[in-house]
């Protein structure tokens, strides 16, 4: 029997793939349990367009991220902080400070957890960041932290 898959199912397969199964195990399992549903021609045409409005949906998203990344890469973002005598910070700027500050500049929103600081920043200087906008689109930003007047 063919059945489309809606939940991973460990053993036979991922969510979206048409298997060919036998026919106790489809009835007695996989449709009881709501894991899969019968192959036929309207739910595997169904598929074939959620798949491909999947598809849409990442090739959007992947095109606005580069757009968003060619804005950011090379930008430098200054951050004033406080110091104490030998030039160390009270706290440390971190990836939210840094995501705050791309917002303001820049208006455009970037997750905290997609900001990849080089190191620790607890001193005035300027340190690199890597903004993982999607997968493979990458950009990177010089992070000046100077002294507040």
């Amino acid at each position: 029997m063919k059945v489309i898959l809606i939940k991973d199912v460990k053993g036979s397969g991922k969510a979206g793939d048409v298997l060919n199964v036998a026919d106790g195990y489809a009835r007695n399992y996989l449709l009881a349990k709501g894991f899969a549903i019968e192959a036929t021609a309207k739910n595997i045409n169904d598929l074939a367009g959620k798949k491909a409005s999947e598809q849409h949906r990442l090739e959007v998203a992947k095109s606005e991220a580069e757009a968003a990344a060619k804005k950011l890469n090379g930008g430098v973002i200054t951050i004033k902080a406080k110091a104490g005598q030998n030039g160390k910070l009270f706290g440390s700027v971190t990836a939210a400070t840094v995501s705050e500050l791309i917002e303001k500049s820049y208006g455009i929103a970037v997750d905290k957890k997609k900001i990849v600081l080089g190191s620790d920043i607890k001193a005035y200087g300027d340190y690199s960041a890597e903004i993982k906008m999607t997968q493979g689109v990458i950009a990177k930003m010089t992070v000046k932290v100077s002294p507040e007047e």
